[in-house]
């Protein structure tokens, strides 16, 4: 199951001749490996390149990049034999899906028949259900190639009050590839730190409360959280029935919208679902994308936009692209939540949490260890590994919470989405006239922390978590970097307003250009040009 049992072949696999096209040579398959994947899949199609060159090529750069960084937890052993039936489809001239050869990475929480689904627990290590979670159907159903999965932040990040975003039972620990001291971010660290290293054309995060965001943010690249009910969750591992849905992340906007168009559909067994069919985004061509932003109004968050004068730079640029795009910015200074928000928040996951995970266990057809939260419960206190570096407290309180017959987790459930949606997201937009909201996604990312476990300095900021309970649309893209490390802006706007969300971020994202490389650095003390500084002063 483990990535180091399959990449041994992959030097080999470069130099085979059955994966020779017009792309023959190392350097012009790995100038296509950095490429959008909507670039990608129209090469394919038109014989410039082949999947199999782009699978070998992914690949290989796991084996070289991601030794440092850990982001991938497992591959697809017949990856390549599937590109090369996709290549073969091609040269026959059969009509192929939009997404054509591309190699994927999907979260470690996301049910796929390739591999087992562990969402990084050692009692989930044998879960190979045999099934494909429906998004991953829709994913095949176009011709994309599951490559492998990625590491997670364990059980999605819930399991403890002191946890270690990117840590898992089953992968270790995943590190932040700009600087390889600071987080990841999480649930979804893997898949954002592995398309920052471009090891696969698209990848799948979650989220129930900033797992895509996060992630794509702290690792500078575009991540996007649909409409909840947008798309299927049925076969992920669950947290939140309310809060939860999977995600792309990508190299580009253009991308996330054509992932999400892909993805996106009703489900018979997910009644969220029950009209997302209305509501599926246009695939994304040159006539549907805007070039600038006339007629566009932008509500320009300030009350949680943090204090740091760096993060605070960066925001200002992206407001005067915008601005220059056409849009017309209208200020947004305060918004007021009930004292009890943040607490109830918590209630709610748990309560959800302990009915999901019980569902989905008993609904597991793999032989695990343990069926319900009980059993997870017992089974971690018998693991040495699993406790070695934070507890379960979540899954503790979890286990204690309200059902969700009471009336405490049913007026918490009102509270909180009324706060967020309604009262929250649909007054400020109404109120101000506005079409998409706007904020830093967070700020830059924090040292890992083995003692004290995750807690940023500067705080966490952004109006994510209003999306995230309301269930609205959120996309993230890197603005700009603040002393090695990536910063993104957010457009956040209302529910099933996706395919307009994509379409006002593409034209910032175009306009403002902005991109950031890994450098892999230990720390920020191992920047070339900081070297001399950490050093005595010499006159």
């Amino acid at each position: 199951m483990i990535k180091k049992g399959y990449v041994l072949l992959t030097t080999v696999l470069l130099l085979c001749s059955a994966c020779a096209t017009k792309a023959t040579t190392k350097r012009q398959i790995d100038t296509w490996l950095d490429k959008p994947a909507h670039v990608q899949v129209q090469a394919i199609k038109a014989g410039d390149i082949t999947s199999a060159d782009l699978v070998a090529g992914y690949l290989a750069r796991i084996e070289a990049r991601d030794t440092k960084v850990n982001s991938v937890l497992s591959l697809n052993p017949n990856a390549l034999a599937q590109a090369k039936a996709l290549d073969k489809r091609i040269a026959n001239g059969e009509q192929v899906g939009v997404l054509a050869g591309l190699p994927i990475l999907l979260k470690d929480n996301i049910e796929s028949t390739e591999l087992p689904t562990t969402a990084g627990s050692l009692a989930l290590l044998n879960n190979d259900t045999g099934r494909d979670a429906p998004i991953v159907s829709k994913l095949k159903a176009a011709d994309a190639i599951v490559l492998g999965k990625t590491n997670l932040s364990e059980w999605a990040n819930f399991r403890s009050e002191s946890s270690i975003s990117g840590w898992s039972g089953v992968g270790g620990l995943t590190r932040n590839p700009h600087i390889l001291s600071r987080s990841a971010c999480g649930s979804s660290s893997g898949s954002g730190a592995a398309m920052a290293l471009r090891l696969a054309s698209l990848a799948v995060g979650t989220e129930t409360n900033g797992s895509v965001i996060c992630p794509s943010s702290i690792n500078g690249i575009v991540g996007f959280k649909p409409t909840v009910g947008l798309l299927s969750r049925t076969h992920i591992v669950p947290i939140s029935f309310s809060q939860d849905t999977a995600g792309p992340m990508t190299a580009t906007v253009q991308d996330a919208w054509l992932m999400t168009s892909v993805m996106a559909g009703s489900d018979a067994q997910d009644k969220a679902t029950a009209d997302a069919d209305t509501h599926i985004p246009t695939l994304p061509t040159s006539s549907l994308i805007a070039t600038d932003l006339k007629g566009i109004s932008v509500g320009v968050v300030r009350y949680r936009q943090g204090d740091n004068p760096h993060v605070l730079a960066i925001y200002e640029q992206a407001l005067e692209q915008l601005k220059a795009s056409g849009a017309t910015l209208v200020e947004i200074s305060d918004f007021n939540q009930p004292d009890t928000f943040w607490r109830d928040s918590y209630n709610v996951l748990l309560s959800e949490f302990h009915a999901s995970i019980n569902e989905y266990l008993a609904s597991s057809p793999a032989q695990l260890p343990a069926r319900d939260l009980e059993g997870l419960i017992a089974f971690n206190s018998q693991s040495e590994r699993e406790l070695a570096l934070f507890d379960q407290s979540i899954f503790e309180k979890s286990l204690a919470s309200d059902s969700l017959e009471s009336e405490n987790y049913k007026n918490a459930v009102s509270l909180i989405q009324d706060t967020a949606g309604k009262s929250g997201i649909d007054a400020l937009m109404a109120k101000h006239k506005v079409d998409v909201l706007v904020a830093p996604s967070n700020s830059p990312s924090f040292l890992i922390d083995g003692v004290y476990g995750d807690h940023s300095p500067a705080g966490f900021i952004g109006i994510g978590y209003l999306a995230a309970v309301a269930g609205y649309p959120h996309l993230t893209i890197p603005a700009g970097a603040v002393k090695d490390l990536p910063v993104g802006i957010s457009f956040i706007g209302a529910k099933w307003q996706d395919e307009k969300v994509l379409s006002i971020g593409s034209v910032f994202e175009a306009k403002h250009g902005f991109y950031i490389t890994p450098s892999l650095l230990p720390t920020r003390f191992d920047n070339p040009a900081l070297k001399a500084v950490t050093k005595p002063y010499q006159p």
